[in-house]
């Protein structure tokens, strides 16, 4: 699934191809749940001749705001995308909902699994509201502030998308790994100097994630790539995702894979030390002293 530097490269290459500002001529919709809370009939209607003013990211959704103030909000994700296509091409097997500008331009919304949705609402807080804070914008003042108290393990905390929004699998790990933390890790056993690196951590992958336009794993049409068909590059700077059993490039430790709440996950077990556990005598011996 695209992830917060994934949604924010394709936001930024929308905006280069100045999307901003075209007015959309007609829509057509191949799949009738990619559209909510319309039909596809009353979607294509409801759009028509409406003009884009500006394209954002909240998290990992696109969110672009119209003339008369209702938004247009899209979420890829696992495997959708967004192209930017000539006047007159023909619909593709996987292609979900066209646009078609004013300038003749094509932007087809393709998803090979049908699960990307499409809104179009004038309260975009029934979809965004719930999304936690944005991470490149959160102080640390801030984070340190959501983190106490936190029982939860630093893994599935990072994907929770209501604690801090637009982190998922490849930039949880690598986040992890740079602040050198366990995925199993208990958020409230963090020191304050642990819980500023893994806030920096956070800051410094997803920024590079954003430089190297994107993450794109793999080739086929199912993975990430730009409106016009370009590759992300991030996938040559990863640290600790996909790389099971290739060397840490901080030690040398061969990289492992383990599952964290049902999810892949990838660490250095060198530098990423699992959390001591209590022995069973010792829990024992607590329970005994505070019963």
């Amino acid at each position: 699934m695209p992830e917060l530097p994934e949604v924010e490269t394709i936001v930024r290459h929308l905006c280069t191809a100045r999307l901003g500002g075209q007015v959309i001529r007609r829509a057509s919709v191949h799949w009738a749940k990619t559209v909510a809370p319309h039909s596809p009939a009353g979607f294509a209607r409801q759009i028509r001749n409406s003009r884009i003013e500006t394209i954002a990211r909240r998290a990992k959704y696109i969110v672009m705001t119209l003339a008369d103030g209702r938004s247009l909000i899209i979420h890829l994700r696992m495997t959708g995308h967004l192209d930017i296509l000539p006047p007159q091409t023909p619909p593709r097997r996987s292609d979900r909902m066209i646009l078609e500008l004013a300038d003749g331009r094509q932007l087809h919304f393709e998803d090979a699994r049908k699960f990307g949705r499409v809104w179009l609402t004038r309260n975009s807080d029934q979809i965004l509201s719930k999304l936690g804070p944005e991470p490149l914008t959160l102080r640390v003042a801030d984070f340190r502030r959501r983190l106490h108290g936190r029982t939860q393990q630093l893994k599935p905390l990072l994907l929770d998308q209501h604690f801090i929004a637009g982190i998922g699998n490849i930039y949880a790990d690598e986040a992890l790994w740079h602040a050198q933390l366990h995925p199993r890790r208990r958020a409230d056993t963090l020191s304050p100097q642990q819980v500023a690196a893994l806030y920096e951590a956070i800051r410094v992958v997803l920024r590079r994630g954003i430089r190297n336009l994107g993450t794109t794993l793999g080739g086929g049409t199912t993975h990430f790539v730009l409106p016009q068909g370009e590759r992300g590059r991030n996938q040559e700077k990863l640290h600790a995702y996909g790389q099971t059993d290739l060397p840490c490039t901080r030690c040398g430790t061969k990289i492992k894979r383990l599952v964290v709440n049902g999810r892949a996950t990838h660490i250095c077990p060198a530098c990423q030390r699992a959390p001591r556990r209590a022995s069973r005598r010792g829990r024992i011996a607590l329970r005994v002293k505070t019963g």
